[in-house]
């Protein structure tokens, strides 16, 4: 079965960031497809590349972009959650001429389009937070 993940809660805030993580994990250890990861609202800070965690903290971001790397999967970020929350790719930086990117390398910034392909192409979307 294929299912798309929107994940609205931002890692450290509440637990559904990281039932998302659990989730999506599992899907894919039990053979599922993700057609796409969408983070939405402050869920988008699960993408942040600058924030570090302590040593004897779960670094939620950091197992989110191990996921996405060790399984390829699409991962987007709403655009304009994201620049309001200081989620900037090097294309938002040029615009706004800031000097920083933000979001992880395995990650996109895109528009609500990319949610309604998800939608359309996946069996089941499962929101968090």
């Amino acid at each position: 079965m294929q299912f798309s993940i929107v994940i609205y809660a931002a890692p450290y805030s509440a637990q559904a960031a990281e039932s998302a993580y659990r989730f999506t994990s599992t899907l894919l250890d039990e053979g599922h497809s993700v057609y796409r990861l969408f983070f939405f609202s402050d869920g988008v800070h699960n993408l942040g590349k600058l924030a570090v965690s302590g040593q004897d903290e779960i670094n939620l971001p950091q197992r989110w972009q191990d996921l996405i790397e060790r399984h390829e999967l699409d991962s987007v970020a709403c655009v304009s959650s994201a620049i309001k929350r200081g989620i900037i790719n090097s294309q938002e930086a040029q615009r706004y001429e800031l000097d920083a990117v933000s979001i992880q390398d395995n990650s996109e910034i895109a528009g609500l389009g990319q949610l309604i392909d998800a939608v359309i192409q996946s069996d089941r979307v499962v929101s968090f937070g």
